[in-house]
């Protein structure tokens, strides 16, 4: 096979199916019906010489040589889009196209509802795509090109990355309304480190703030999987937690079974940063994004005061 019969159309179509798990969706995601999308695979299996996927009625598996093509397909489409990016760049244009932003679980449903309007008045040329999910998955995907920006809690490894911090957002205690913490003066971090603290399951960055923040243990508390699940707990009467103020509800618990505390004057808390890739052609445009999100700082947080972009 010669480069004249690949095309990057092709390469779409199989990273398409690689994430979607499904021709169906893979074909409804790059706006062409399933089957031509199925039968320019079989071509490309064809003049590759190889089967990239295998195809059952429920499901949709990569093949062990469909996994070495789908990971250096990302690879070619990625240097596609830098491409396209450096010829936008060059002619001074604003951030345009397709943009992948993750976020962590922890920030991402309460932070985006409050931009996502201004966002696309700002940036109308921009056309994105939303996903969440924990900080190391979300760093293995921006590396990887799969995620092109990523808000995330600092500090994090940011060897390849460039980092703009966006705000400070504090942590506030929710408690049971009948716990002792509930009815005590001025709350320092130090007071929670006691045996009802409730903590997230490892591997998430809010856990290890929220030991780091108050001195306890690793293996205080007891753990969930979800700030959701948290406050449910908090509710039941299990523990007291730490909830970003972000994720805090407005007003009090129509239930009366939990009560929000802040704390003093030094109270703990995370700093929010964008992340892109440092190779990124479109460095000024994501630039661009981060000043828009440090001017959107939420009510309750922070901005960052100084827009200094440290590149790893």
């Amino acid at each position: 096979m010669n480069l004249a019969g690949l095309s990057l159309r092709d390469l779409e179509y199989v990273v398409a199916i690689a994430d979607e798990g499904h021709f169906g969706r893979a074909a409804e995601r790059c706006n062409v019906s399933q089957p031509t999308l199925s039968v320019q695979v079989r071509k490309l299996e064809g003049a590759l010489g190889l089967v990239l996927f295998e195809r059952s009625n429920r499901r949709v598996l990569m093949t062990a040589p469909g996994q070495i093509i789908v990971r250096q397909a990302r690879a070619v489409l990625a240097e596609a889009q830098r491409l396209l990016a450096l010829a936008s760049e060059g002619r001074g244009a604003p951030l345009t196209g397709r943009l992948v932003l993750a976020a962590i679980q922890t920030l991402g449903p309460y932070f985006f509802p409050l931009v996502l309007r201004t966002m696309r008045q700002e940036f109308p040329m921009l056309a994105l795509a939303l996903s969440e999910g924990r900080t190391a998955d979300i760093l293995a995907a921006l590396r990887d090109g799969r995620v092109d920006a990523a808000l995330v809690s600092l500090p994090l490894p940011a060897s390849g990355l460039t980092v703009s911090p966006l705000f400070v957002e504090p942590f506030r205690l929710a408690c049971p309304a009948d716990h002792a913490l509930a009815q005590r003066g001025a709350l320092r971090a130090a007071d929670i480190a006691g045996p009802d603290l409730l903590l997230l399951d490892e591997g998430n960055c809010l856990r290890d703030q929220a030991i780091a923040a108050c001195g306890a243990g690793s293996a205080a508390g007891r753990h969930a999987t979800s700030l959701e699940t948290l406050r449910s707990m908090v509710a039941a009467g299990a523990g007291y937690t730490l909830l970003p103020a972000l994720a805090v509800p407005s007003g009090p618990d129509p239930s009366g079974l939990t009560v929000i505390r802040g704390f003093d004057t030094d109270g703990p808390g995370r700093t929010i940063a964008l992340a892109w890739r440092a190779s990124d052609p479109r460095a000024p445009g994501l630039a661009a994004l981060a000043a828009f999100f440090r001017a959107q700082a939420p009510a309750g947080t922070a901005a960052c005061r100084e827009a200094t972009i440290a590149a790893g």
